[in-house]
């Protein structure tokens, strides 16, 4: 077999002459390379590649299909021409790929896995730990990625066990070596991801008993037992069983054995290690400068997070409470502290002043995040999106960052890896929302407040509890002498009694009932201590009373009339938070007048201004505002108000939209109802884009709330101008989410032209989430429906959806064909609008798009011409992402023909624009693409140098492509230092 070729299977298929990547074809002809390289060099017959390729589906071109899809890739392995010496041979009624275990993936896995068996036998568990490591790191994700059908799924079984039982192999290893500690975390991930599998939950047990909590390895038997119980209807097994006794009696046979001596060398290492190599760039023996500089952390901070909030200036008492917490703080390692206690008592206050108190010891950084856990009109913080925000927060660019919950996680355990970060995790709904979000190494501290007792938390995880309770009578009193002054405190001390027990000593009673006497400093204090006698429903929450709605319900009754309409209307708002034009829109008043009726909230302790210009209340005043409206307002008010702030967030998203996303069509829309502020941008798109993620929350959750109350127009029209954010955040699964809704409403509404849009919608949420079949129903159906509605704008859009999505699917033709299509559409509608900005960005799009699909079919001066006119039209339009694009399609076009100064001209020039525009992972593609056009034209060093600069970017996004790139980087120079 030819020895500059490589193999992977252990990931996505892949193939490597040298240093560069094959391209292999479509999923179907990838499909067939990997069935030839699992066999690892054995003939497969024909019928088994068929059965393999359709199953029990096999079409009567098959055989004819299959022929053609061996011919490519011969044609790709062998770029000579000359098959007859091809590596895929015909033999019989078969073919046979040969490889080595150099050559596969797969092959060096098996043997170092056999390796790092036969360490341990010697007795040798850290080289046994080594071989294993070596092993596991070949893996680049799930088996055969991206091959469709039973046979991959099957295959993917099969090898996923492999994994596991290497995973089981080296995390044994590594307990021999006493690494207790550093596993557990592991463990925890693998039992969550397996939670069927017996011995994985053995070793979490021996691993969280040799770091000294015993509590939690009796709480993970448990666990099994009852989850073994529900799923199978059957106990643990004996070993499980087993080890439960032993960790219930101590055993002191399980603690850890001291770590062995090193075992004497052995040969093979150095030849396995070489080997690996081949497919792991981190085996590289020794690296460049240059080197070690690229492959630094996924996320630098760009910038050390203060994120605090400030403590409360009358913050009293706690004084135990700080003490207990004090010496949490002191250690080196990750320390958890759940701080539970019912609505209202302080929790935060009392988080944040801890904190405040420790955070210079947390020379890295502060991080706080409200979880919602609680929160009466939006849902819990998803883990995902809580580590998106802590994860951006760090410097990471969100568009970047992977999908998966797990992904994710890593990603932010490999980050806070070495670094003193304090995290604030405030309002969390249970234990399960957390796990996710606590660092995996020493050197930090995380505080988490929450109404539930966190005791899974506790339990598994080994966070220290404190629950707080109501205050002591003589820090309620300290409290109201802080907020009214010690003399009139004094002056009235039954009255002052009766405050006291009336708020039932919960911090939040009490604020809210001094700022009331504060603002009516005339008032006898036994005047509001009359006042409070008068009670609402008692609010109940776990096991502590407290009698709140009597104390808002005075504040509400205190406030002008028309601040206690405002308060009302609030409760119809889906939250978590709101601008001065939101509020001015469910009002219906001026914005002058909305912001002198904020500020009364404010001022009444109703209310609180967050940040600069957006402002929140506690979630009991949320809920006690929502039960005034549902009670006070008539339903025709209701409606119209929601209406109203429904028409503000979608005409001033419209705005937005049409400077962010510069070449699509806009959907008409009615005027804004009476009353309805809409926010302007003046051209600005770092604003337009800044206001899309300060009110990406709100919007979601006025997508759900459209629907809940019928409002079903506004229910698609706010998910298609969400859309463009959501894509370039790579937010896929909310876009799906949104638009599932989306899509329920315009059934609803019966409007097919509308379906259209939604359609278009879920064919780019579900295309970058690589479910491609249906995102091309979904791409077919909304060009279907646009041409029907005789929307020839929209029906371009969808033809650009339908393109993409078939170049997603390695249908390169049918891409080309339908970017034809799109092409002749616009210049029809060009007409005497012809220097509109828009058709003009349109028409320049969909040239750029033919060039691009030409140039990967090999039609380059096609391609050239075709992006010449696309650049052409899009001079002077100052829209540097689409430019930019374009330069790309011309860079490419030209390295195909051999003319590399061209094409580092153009790439050069994408890059350039790719920067202005703010787009990282645009801008780390064209540069990957600068890199290889150098490598071609014999400038390695060129090469290295772009290289280096897009994989900074890749790293600092997180992005999924940056460990290949490393690959290639790593091949190069230990190729240049060969020469040298």
């Amino acid at each position: 077999m030819d020895a500059g070729l490589r193999f992977a299977v252990l990931g996505p298929v892949r193939a490597w002459r040298g240093a560069h990547e094959i391209e292999l074809g479509p999923p179907q002809q990838r499909a067939v390379l990997a069935v030839l390289l699992l066999a690892e060099g054995s003939q497969v017959l024909s019928s088994g590649l068929i059965a393999a390729l359709w199953g029990t589906s096999t079409p009567v071109s098959a055989p004819g299909v299959l022929r053609t899809y061996v011919h490519r890739l011969r044609k790709a392995l062998e770029p000579s021409g000359e098959t007859a010496k091809s590596v895929l041979c015909s033999t019989g009624d078969g073919y046979q790929l040969a490889t080595s275990p150099e050559q596969l993936d797969l092959s060096a896995f098996r043997e170092l896995i056999a390796r790092g068996e036969r360490a341990r036998r010697a007795g040798d568990a850290r080289g046994a730990a080594e071989r294993l490591r070596e092993g596991l790191k070949l893996w680049r994700g799930p088996a055969l990625a991206g091959v469709r059908g039973e046979y991959a799924r099957n295959q993917r079984r099969r090898l996923d066990e492999l994994r596991l039982s290497a995973e089981e192999a080296r995390i044994t290893a590594e307990l021999d070596l006493g690494a207790a500690v550093e596993v557990t975390a592991q463990l925890t991930g693998l039992v969550a991801e397996h939670p069927l599998h017996e011995r994985f939950r053995e070793l979490l047990m021996l691993a969280l008993y040799r770091s000294g909590r015993q509590a939690a390895a009796l709480a993970t038997y448990r666990e099994a037992r009852t989850h073994l119980a529900d799923e199978l209807g059957v106990d643990p097994g004996p070993d499980l069983q087993s080890m439960y006794q032993r960790v219930l009696r101590a055993d002191d046979d399980l603690l850890a054995p001291p770590i062995p001596a090193e075992a004497e060398s052995h040969p093979e290492r150095a030849s396995v290690r070489d080997r690996a190599s081949v497919h792991d760039p981190d085996c590289v023996p020794e690296r460049a400068s240059a080197a070690a500089a690229v492959s630094a952390s996924a996320v630098a901070l760009s910038a050390v997070p203060a994120q605090l909030p400030a403590s409360l200036p009358v913050f009293v008492g706690r004084e135990a409470e700080l003490a207990e917490v004090a010496r949490l703080s002191r250690g080196r390692t990750v320390v958890i502290s759940a701080i539970a206690g019912t609505a209202g008592v302080g929790k935060t206050a009392f988080a944040v002043n801890w904190a405040r108190k420790v955070a210079g010891s947390f020379s890295d950084g502060q991080l706080y995040l409200n979880l919602r856990g609680f929160d009466p009109a939006s849902p819990p913080v998803t883990p995902d999106h809580a580590l998106r925000t802590l994860l951006e927060s760090l410097g990471a660019d969100g568009r970047g960052l992977p999908q998966d919950t797990d992904a994710l996680a890593a990603l932010y355990r490999t980050v806070l890896n070495g670094k003193r970060v304090l995290v604030l995790l405030d309002n969390a709904r249970d234990a399960a929302q957390v796990r996710p979000l606590l660092p995996g190494a020493p050197g930090c501290l995380v505080i988490v407040t929450s109404r539930d007792r966190l005791s899974g938390l506790v339990a598994v995880d080994g966070a220290h509890t404190l629950r707080l309770d109501v205050l002591s009578v003589p820090e309620a009193r300290a409290l109201l002498a802080r907020r009214l002054g010690s003399d009139r405190v004094e002056a009235e001390p039954d009255a002052v009694d009766e405050i006291i027990a009336r708020c039932a000593r919960l911090p939040l009673a009490l604020a809210v009932t001094a700022a009331r006497a504060a603002t009516r400093p005339t008032f006898p204090l036994t005047v509001i201590a009359t006042e409070l006698r008068d009670s609402l429903d008692a609010f109940h929450d776990g096991d502590t009373a407290a009698d709140v709605r009597a104390v808002f319900s005075l504040s509400y009754r205190s406030l002008t009339p028309d601040a206690a309409r405002l308060f009302r209307l609030l409760g119809l708002h889906p939250g978590p938070d709101l601008t001065l034009p939101a509020a001015a829109a469910l009002a219906a008043l001026t914005l002058p007048n909305t912001r002198r009726l904020l500020a009364e909230l404010v001022g009444a302790n109703l209310l609180e201004e967050s940040v600069p210009g957006r402002y929140a209340s506690h979630d009991l005043l949320r809920a006690y505002a929502a039960e005034l409206a549902e009670e006070a307002v008539p339903a025709p008010d209701t409606r119209a108000a929601r209406h109203r702030m429904f028409d503000h967030y979608l005409h001033t998203a419209r705005e937005a939209l049409a400077l962010t996303v510069q070449a699509q069509a806009l959907i008409p829309l009615p005027p804004p109802a009476s009353g309805v502020y809409v926010e302007e941008f003046s051209g600005d798109i770092a604003k337009a884009t800044a206001w899309f993620a300060s009110e990406q929350a709100v919007l979601l959750a006025a997508v759900e709330q459209a629907a809940a109350h019928g409002h079903d127009a506004h229910v698609w029209q706010l998910a298609w101008t969400l859309a463009g954010h959501l894509h370039r955040c790579g937010l896929w699964r909310e876009q799906e989410a949104v638009h599932h809704t989306a899509m329920a409403a315009v059934r609803r509404l019966g409007d097919r032209a509308a379906q259209a849009h939604v359609h278009r919608g879920l064919a780019w949420a579900m295309g970058n989430l690589e479910r491609h079949e249906e995102a091309r129903a979904h791409a077919e159906l909304a060009v279907e429906l646009f041409l029907e509605s005789g929307d020839l704008e929209a029906c371009g859009d969808g033809y650009c959806t339908l393109s993409w999505v078939a170049e997603q699917q390695g249908d390169l033709v049918t891409s080309l064909d339908i970017a034809q299509r799109r092409l002749e559409l616009v210049r029809t509608l060009d007409g005497p609008d012809v220097h509109d900005r828009r058709r003009r960005r349109a028409l320049a799009s969909a040239l750029n798009a033919v060039g691009w699909f030409s140039a990967l079919l090999g039609r380059h001066e096609q391609a050239l011409t075709h992006c010449g006119q696309a650049l052409a039209l899009q001079q002077g339009l100052g829209d540097d992402v689409n430019e930019a694009h374009t330069y790309d399609s011309i860079g490419l076009a030209h390295r195909r023909l051999g003319r590399y100064e061209q094409a580092v001209a153009a790439y050069h020039e994408a890059v350039d624009r790719y920067r202005r525009g703010h787009v990282p992972t645009f801008m780390a593609r064209a540069l990957v693409s600068l890199g290889e056009t150098y490598l071609e034209a014999g400038r390695p060093e060129a090469a290295r140098a772009a290289w280096a600069e897009g994989l900074a970017i890749m790293d600092q996004l997180g992005h999924s492509e940056a460990e290949a790139l490393r690959d290639r980087w790593n091949r190069v120079t230990s190729s240049d230092n060969r020469k040298d």
